[in-house]
């Protein structure tokens, strides 16, 4: 395992058994699926750098983040990304211009998205924290 701190977070963001997924605009990730979220800025802890995230890219005001996985990612894993699971959560899908499409996703139908690395084991941790299946 690592010793580094987490520099990104995203978050899932369930409801009703789905899960909420965005196509990413821009680099990196241009294209493919995954949980919204991103890099954390100069004095905020993990979980602020999330709850800031989930509102610029989408426009909702999370709650209550539950850590499920921290996950290195990128060349020499540059970054390292805490993701976060929570149901408590308020607002209106309102994407940002680095969200080309969003989604609200039952897990097993991942199969038919084009996603980040090993989004289904995130999201089958994600579901498990949530005490769901």
């Amino acid at each position: 395992m690592t010793d580094k701190l987490p520099n990104a977070a995203s978050v899932a963001l369930v409801r009703d058994g789905k899960v909420l997924l965005i196509k990413r605009a821009y680099e990196p990730y241009k294209d493919l699926w995954t949980l919204p979220g991103g890099r954390i800025e100069p004095g905020e802890t993990i979980e602020q750098c999330a709850a800031r995230e989930i509102t610029e890219e989408v426009g909702i005001t999370i709650r209550n983040p539950r850590p499920v996985i921290l996950q290195a990612l990128g060349r020499d894993e540059a970054f390292m990304l805490q993701v976060f699971v929570t149901g408590d959560f308020t607002g209106k899908v309102t994407p940002s211009d680095e969200v080309a499409d969003h989604l609200w996703v039952d897990p097993t139908a991942l199969i038919a998205f084009r996603t980040t690395s090993r989004l289904d084991d995130v999201l089958a941790r994600a579901f498990a924290v949530m005490g769901q299946s």
